[in-house]
């Protein structure tokens, strides 16, 4: 499997990509495409570009929840597919897949909506789209998880807002949160967008799904901003008693938090223009 970061909040000196406080990644694995997450505006498309990256040529879109900086590029990708059409250029219509609470209206009282800007249904006329609350393996190697288990008292317990449901508006725990596992000739590589499930969670439905103990590495948003002191000495503890081969937290996990990681494990260094393999 190859994976690029096409959209995070770093950038690396002397790559001249653009960075947003937001997530999007381009994943190769076997002979199909995967984006996983948009970030917040087209930034991913022209740091796409600038790596001779064609996202008209994709097989799924995987999202992690429905946030803004994860899903509001969507826009942006539905552009660059009906011009492609109108072109009549090359290009491979994509499934997008999530949760069935991803496209749900989610309310922040300071801000307004944070969910999605597009409804399942005005999506569904550019893209086929895939809800699932359960595990779907897009390869035979690479599987989204659907809603994860949440079995620590320590994290995945505050909400963020409020989702719009048929009953009214209720504080939102986002249920949509997920992630991707690839299973590699090592162990698991975990990719995850903003871990509001718990990234420990996250880890712990993952092998349970892929029915694997060792963790080769954990990519992404692990949703530690000004964690609690409990939090963070657990989430520390539990990544010592792990013992993955790497780190690769970016996005929402502040420098303090990486600190604290560093401690246990091989912190790696994260911007927009890295790429990784893994066997």
């Amino acid at each position: 499997m190859k994976l690029s970061i096409l959209v995070d909040n770093n950038t690396y000196i002397d790559r001249y990509f653009l960075g947003e406080p937001a997530l999007s990644f381009f994943i190769e694995e076997g002979d199909k495409r995967i984006l996983f997450d948009t970030g917040y505006s087209d930034v991913f498309i022209k740091n796409a570009e600038k790596m001779r990256i064609d996202l008209r040529d994709l097989d799924f879109v995987a999202l992690s929840h429905g946030h803004v900086d994860h899903t509001w590029g969507l826009t942006h990708l539905i552009r660059l597919h009906m011009e492609a059409k109108t072109e009549k250029m090359i290009h491979n219509t994509p499934t997008v897949i999530g949760h069935p609470l991803v496209f749900e209206s989610k309310i922040f009282d300071s801000v307004g909506e944070i969910g999605s800007i597009l409804s399942h249904e005005k999506l569904n006329r550019h893209f086929p789209i895939c809800l699932s609350q359960g595990p779907i393996w897009l390869t035979d190697r690479l599987v989204f998880l659907g809603e994860v288990k949440r079995i620590f008292d320590f994290e995945g317990k505050d909400s963020i807002g409020k989702v719009v449901t048929k009953l009214g508006e209720v504080d939102d725990f986002i249920q949509d949160d997920t992630a991707l596992v690839y299973k590699s000739s090592e162990g698991l590589v975990i990719i995850v967008g903003c871990a509001h499930s718990g990234i420990c969670n996250i880890i712990e439905y993952a092998k349970e799904v892929c029915k694997e103990e060792r963790i080769v590495d954990i990519i992404g948003g692990f949703h530690l901003l000004n964690p609690s002191k409990e939090q963070l000495e657990k989430t520390v503890q539990y990544i010592k008693e792990l013992k993955p081969d790497n780190l690769h937290a970016c996005h929402c996990t502040d420098f303090h938090s990486k600190a604290a990681l560093s401690t246990v494990a091989n912190i790696k260094e994260v911007g927009v223009g890295l790429k990784l393999e893994y066997l």
